[in-house]
């Protein structure tokens, strides 16, 4: 009984949290457009069910995936053993990038647009081969960015350096790389940061700084995620110059 209140009050909030986005779109088909909605019934079945996943992925990161991350941080932490934690946390950055659907989506619509142009053999298996090289040139780079992260936590350095000089380094690439690319690599250091890599990565990173003595959760503990946003456009970027 307790949990069903606890999930209502999850429900009430996503409604909460969806509702100006509601009243935005309501507002222009309404008042400006002023035409009937197509599929009215489809697109409040399809408002319905979003507002039940975002509530039950929320509660999902509640009770699963965030006490993961920190579980795993605090073992690790306990063992002292560095070598294990930065394998973890390279397979942990490589493992939900992998599984991140807007990273798919977006490699295969990457696929597409460079067959048309011509970039790539307009086949079924030309396309499929460079989607599937992108989608592992961006989970490699967000796994050797969250052991880059961890290393960082570890050592207790600053991030804006390490943020700083990434971004110089975008900045380098961009003039040497193809200018096909570029939108992608950008776009690929947005897509990487979604549904599954965010709270587990985020959940490590509070995790491990809790549990070494000397480290600020709230200084320390967040940051992951900017590396994980940075490194794909470099290395996106350096695969379009090989591919």
């Amino acid at each position: 009984m307790n949990q069903f209140r606890v999930f209502l009050g999850t429900l009430l909030s996503s409604l909460r949290d969806l509702l100006p986005i509601i009243l935005v779109v309501a507002f222009f088909q309404i008042v400006v457009i002023r035409q009937p909605v197509p599929d009215l019934g489809g697109i409040l079945l399809g408002t319905l069910l979003v507002i039940l996943g975002l509530a039950f992925f929320v509660r999902g990161l509640e009770q699963a995936l965030f006490p993961i991350g920190e579980t795993v941080a605090y073992a690790f932490a306990r063992k002292a053993n560095l070598f294990w934690l930065l394998i973890f946390a390279f397979a942990l950055g490589f493992g939900t990038t992998i599984a991140e659907p807007a990273l798919t989506a977006v490699a295969a619509e990457a696929a597409k647009i460079a067959a048309a142009d011509g970039h790539i053999a307009q086949q079924p298996a030309s396309m499929a081969r460079y989607a599937l090289g992108l989608r592992l040139t961006v989970a490699v780079a967000v796994g050797v960015a969250i052991v880059a992260g961890v290393f960082r936590i570890i050592r207790g350095w600053p991030i804006q350096y390490f943020i700083m000089g990434g971004y110089i380094g975008v900045v380098i690439m961009t003039w040497f790389a193809p200018p096909e690319i570029i939108g992608i690599a950008y776009d690929s250091g947005g897509v990487t940061t979604s549904t599954v890599t965010v709270p587990l990565v985020t959940a490590l990173g509070v995790g491990l700084a809790s549990s070494i003595q000397g480290r600020n959760p709230m200084i320390d503990g967040f940051g992951l995620i900017a590396f994980a946003s940075l490194t794909p456009m470099i290395f996106v970027m350096a695969y379009g110059m090989v591919v």
